[in-house]
């Protein structure tokens, strides 16, 4: 089982960068999507990133042995593969049919579904508080929702498939979240995420079109460019994480992730609104958000605050 380092300021810095990154991502997504299938987008990201870790890795001498995986290990590395590949293929299939910020929103759930898996796994208490930001989250789901409630409960409509894509995106991710969890005890991180990477780009390889790439625009090539470059970063930092803070934490800190898209989403469609369509969102959406946020961060750290609460009253 793996246990963190207990560098929590690192790991603090590195779930941070995530996060930022993680918030950004969407938006130049979506301007490649506009030209180029979710599927072929992945296999790029997947391929640049996964070929970058290789490089680096053998000039360093540091490439992973597979002869340390017992059977158990290389169920494990298949689960992540599958995972991954499924969280970042569905993940963009929602994206063309949802906002940036919706979406990210949405996917929101992903460390929540997480926790509750450590949970059952690790066999970790689930608290009062924990409970109590549960119930947060679901009440800014349905305030985040409120323009549009009656479409998601009644019809399905495109929006409503896009919310159940990415809410199956979520529920994917999180086989690959325990996964490359408990690889960490044989592998580091970069090695987890290199072998990985080319293994999700492998799997995609009969349904890619590389071709696609002559008719992205110089912008649009960029941007892939960009996205492959945060795929290599963003989940680096993040399985970095994991191998200095506990998982909770790293979850809550992760929280923040939607209000970042937020934000981005409104500078960018002031900068390039040629590009950028802001988002339709009245006050009380934005209202739920901020609750979804606050309901997931206090969902993944309950048992800190209760045990923090402990001490004061013992000391």
């Amino acid at each position: 089982m793996h246990t963190s380092s207990g560098r929590w300021l690192y790991g603090l810095f590195l779930t941070l960068l995530t996060a930022f990154l993680w918030g950004i991502l969407p938006i130049k997504l979506k301007a490649v999507l506009t030209d180029m299938d979710p599927i072929t987008v992945t296999w790029y990201r997947l391929l640049v990133s996964g070929g970058v870790l290789l490089l680096y890795l053998s000039i360093t001498r540091r490439l992973p042995s597979f002869r340390q995986l017992n059977t158990k290990g290389r169920w494990l590395l298949l689960i992540a593969i599958l995972a991954l590949t499924g969280n970042y293929v569905l993940y963009l299939f929602g994206l063309q049919l949802l906002s940036p910020g919706t979406t990210q929103l949405v996917i929101q759930v992903a460390p929540i579904l997480l926790l509750g898996s450590s949970l059952l796994i690790f066999r970790e208490r689930f608290s009062l508080i924990q409970g109590v930001g549960l119930l947060v989250l679901l009440c800014g789901f349905g305030l985040f929702f409120n323009q549009r409630l009656h479409e998601l409960l009644s019809s399905l409509t495109a929006y409503t498939t896009g919310v159940l894509i990415v809410l199956a995106a979520a529920f994917i991710w999180t086989f690959y979240g325990l996964a490359q969890k408990q690889l960490l005890t044989v592998w580091n991180s970069l090695q987890i995420m290199m072998v990985i990477y080319l293994g999700c780009a492998a799997l995609l390889v009969p349904w890619a079109q590389p071709a696609l790439l002559v008719e992205l625009t110089p912008v649009q090539g960029w941007l892939l460019l960009a996205c492959c470059l945060n795929t290599l970063v963003a989940y680096g930092a993040f399985a970095e994480a994991l191998a200095h803070w506990e998982a909770s934490k790293v979850s809550a800190a992760l929280a923040i992730t939607p209000l970042v898209t937020f934000a981005a989403v409104a500078l960018a469609a002031q900068w390039w609104p040629a590009y950028i369509t802001p988002e339709q969102l009245n006050w009380l959406a934005y209202a739920g958000a901020l609750l979804v946020v606050a309901g997931s961060a206090l969902t993944a750290v309950g048992p800190t605050l209760l045990a923090g609460l402990r001490g004061r009253r013992l000391a």
